[in-house]
């Protein structure tokens, strides 16, 4: 009797210490406290920065046009093979991120974490964010406060077991989040600037980059396409593997949508053009060099 008390204390002390190690590796990470100490946002800069980084894709209503893009209610649903994630409601009101600092925003995007320290899922692009320029995100908060308010709740995820249990995303994050970066040698200013556009704030190899079997982007086939996440069709290859457009072709493709084969961009595609349309010459040209320049997947 009594090593069998003994054995079930033991049982209790090594089950007890693993959650203990568990609860400790995958606490939610913020980032170091004076990281946005002392910034001044700019609304005109943060602008530029909303439609690189796809805000109003994802987080406008489903079906806003016009100016309802710029009314960041959210509701737009992302099936997976995880559950279907919802865009929340981003908007400057109480159903929002009315009251968010900017070292909350800072947070959210580039380390998943909310302001009550929970973790986010990878849905929301924050492994592509974690590169963002402080500044950015500063100027980012100027802009989005200056957006009109929505008191549309945000609608919860539909994700079940184990899916739910976000205390686990700490482990995934340990598994695959990363802020390096994939092309780490941009020889120019020019390949610099689209590295930083396509690879943090327009956050491409979310849709372009096949993931494994757990949601991790697989960098070696950095942006080779990837089938759909709803199960429907697939997303293009886009390095100088398979898309053999030539400059002009790819920067009026990102501006106007036309493919040079009078092809015009559908679906979630549609939505990046908008956003692209927004940017100065320049950066299209930036994305371009990038595009041409990262390693052909055939």
């Amino acid at each position: 009797m009594y090593t069998i008390t003994r054995l079930l204390a033991l049982a209790l002390i090594l089950v007890l210490g693993g959650l203990g190690i568990f609860w400790f590796v995958t606490a939610p990470r913020t980032m170091p406290d004076d990281t946005f100490a002392g910034l001044s946002g700019d609304a005109t800069r943060g602008e530029q920065v909303f439609w690189a980084a796809g805000c109003a894709s994802c987080h406008a209503a489903p079906g806003a046009e016009g100016d309802d893009r710029l009314v960041l209610a959210g509701g737009k649903g992302f099936a997976s093979d995880f559950g279907t994630f919802r865009a929340p409601n981003i908007s400057p009101s109480d159903a929002g991120i009315a009251g968010w600092s900017v070292a909350d925003l800072g947070n959210a995007m580039m380390r998943g974490v909310s302001p009550s320290g929970a973790h986010y899922y990878p849905a929301f692009p924050y492994t592509s964010y974690a590169k963002a320029d402080p500044q950015d995100i500063a100027d980012l908060h100027a802009f989005v406060t200056t957006l009109p308010a929505s008191d549309t709740p945000s609608l919860p995820h539909e994700v079940g077991f184990p899916f739910n249990i976000r205390r686990s995303l700490g482990g995934w994050k340990m598994l695959f989040f990363s802020d390096d970066w994939v092309m780490t040698d941009a020889a120019t200013p020019q390949l610099e600037r689209g590295r930083y556009l396509v690879e943090a704030l327009g956050h491409c190899a979310e849709c372009h980059t096949p993931r494994n079997a757990l949601g991790g982007l697989d960098t070696a086939r950095w942006l080779g396409g990837a089938p759909s996440p709803d199960g429907r069709g697939s997303i293009p290859n886009i390095t100088p593997g398979k898309l053999d457009w030539t400059d002009v072709d790819i920067a009026a493709y990102l501006k106007t949508g036309f493919t040079p084969d009078f092809d015009s961009a559908g679906g979630e595609m549609a939505e990046v053009v908008q956003n692209m349309s927004h940017l100065p010459d320049e950066d299209i040209d930036a994305i371009v060099a990038y595009l041409k320049s990262v390693p052909a997947i055939e």
